[in-house]
């Protein structure tokens, strides 16, 4: 027998869980399903002591649990990236992890340039004037058309937030560490695409060559007009360069949706109190469409790693 647990909640409906269910205990499996978050690590791993296989979303899942968890085979990762993943801890182990891709492409595409919007046309703070009971008051916005949209990370939501923009009559330029054939989308040098962005935005995963690759250095050079959306990973960024050049007006603004932990933010986040910047709780991924599709995506991995032939293998 099998044991598979979601160790937290990843969006299934209750004909989701029953369907599922039902079709691993016809195979002799059993499936637990845990409807809220665990409160602390020795939580999680009193939770998955005895599973073979782990499903869970953008739950922590560090060495301590992997070790403890004696008889895990499979993660299923229902989420794109899998950094919050002890992965060397699982490669020891010889433990294979899959994960949901291409799950939130259409979401985060979208959000993308709903945020770039927002911030072009204030609509966030005209929000607030208007429920406080004032006028326009020289509120002037921009237009996307024309402008340069820059893009670092040409996977699938960079290329579908390309076409996007290109919708918009956007002049689009990427950087990705592999030049890709795609329409109307010019390939520039890291540096160029930093210098040209009107709007800058983010589609890499997190990785020791990544992490805190736009920094002051790429600030000082970035237009003093262009904006900065990030739905990527948080520390792509360095977040205390990023309120810097806020302060200093190195750039106009910034729109973020992920951070260095999950929301709700602590008090005292910079980011809380920096300027001209629209925040989110994370809810890039979070449509109806979205969320069924990984559900989906997720309970198919598992099954396919059951037959042995396993799909989104990614570690």
């Amino acid at each position: 027998m099998i044991k598979i647990v979601f160790a937290e909640p990843i969006g299934l409906t209750d004909d989701d869980k029953a369907a599922f269910t039902s079709q691993m205990e016809q195979q002799g499996n059993s499936v637990t399903f845990y409807n809220d978050v665990p409160r602390d690590n020795d939580e999680l791993i009193q939770r998955i002591a005895d599973a073979q296989v782990l499903v869970v979303s953008n739950l922590p899942v560090p060495e301590t649990a992997i070790n403890a968890a004696q008889n895990l085979k499979y993660i299923s990762v229902a989420f794109t990236g899998i950094d919050h993943i002890a992965q060397d801890a699982c490669k020891k182990r010889g433990i294979t992890i899959s994960n949901a891709a291409g799950y939130s492409t259409q979401a985060v595409a979208e959000l993308t340039i709903g945020m770039t919007i927002d911030l072009y046309r204030k609509i966030t703070p005209a929000d607030a004037v208007t429920r406080s009971l004032g006028g326009r008051n020289g509120f002037l916005g921009r237009e996307l058309a024309g402008k340069t949209f820059g893009i670092l990370g040409a996977g699938a939501i960079g290329q579908r937030v390309a076409q996007l923009a290109n919708a918009f009559g956007c002049n689009v330029v990427a950087w990705s560490r592999t030049r890709k054939n795609i329409a109307n989308v010019k390939f520039f040098e890291f540096d160029e695409v930093i210098r040209t962005a009107d709007i800058l935005s983010l589609h890499l995963p997190l990785t020791p060559q990544t992490e805190n690759l736009v920094g002051m250095r790429e600030f000082e050079m970035m237009k003093p007009d262009a904006i900065i959306i990030n739905t990527a990973r948080a520390k792509v960024v360095n977040t205390e360069a990023l309120v810097d050049a806020l302060y200093q007006k190195l750039i106009a603004g910034a729109a973020i949706d992920i951070y260095e932990y999950e929301p709700p933010l602590k008090p005292e986040h910079p980011l809380l109190t920096a300027t001209n910047t629209l925040l989110l709780p994370h809810i890039g991924f979070a449509t109806h469409e979205a969320i069924a599709l990984r559900s989906q995506i997720v309970m198919d991995n598992v099954r396919l790693w059951l037959e042995g032939n396993p799909q989104n293998v990614i570690a």
